[in-house]
């Protein structure tokens, strides 16, 4: 399944409609890394809101989709990690460390504004 990335001023978005394979995940990373380029976006939302599981695979992809669009020039920021989802990760050791998190879009914009020392992208 393909997921839509949405460009909304120097800003990409990436919104999980459903669970995804280990396969359209990487399809996902390599996608939002080639367009960070082509629309010289500055920042990156990933929303997972949809998840109601993260394996050690889903991790370590976000992982280094983070660490990837950094290298080339935005910040990333993953948005809208369900509670249960948070704690089973806890529980298996399973981390987004060096990812930035917020709990929803609105503050993963927010998020990015500040980070990228943007006026607000919305309005």
């Amino acid at each position: 399944m393909e997921v839509p990335i949405l460009k909304q001023g120097l800003y990409l978005i990436a919104s999980i409609q459903a669970a995804l394979s280990d396969l359209d995940l990487v399809h996902l990373r390599d996608a939002l890394a080639e367009k960070v380029g082509k629309f010289r976006a500055r920042g990156v939302i990933v929303d997972v809101t949809v998840l109601d599981v993260m394996d050690s695979f889903a991790s370590r992809t976000l992982r280094d989709l983070a660490h990837m669009t950094r290298l080339r020039g935005a910040e990333t920021v993953i948005v809208g990690i369900q509670p249960e989802v948070a704690f089973a990760m806890v529980q298996l050791g399973l981390t987004l460390e060096g990812v930035d998190t917020a709990l929803d879009l609105e503050e993963g914009l927010a998020f990015l504004d500040k980070k990228t020392k943007r006026h607000p992208s919305r309005g």
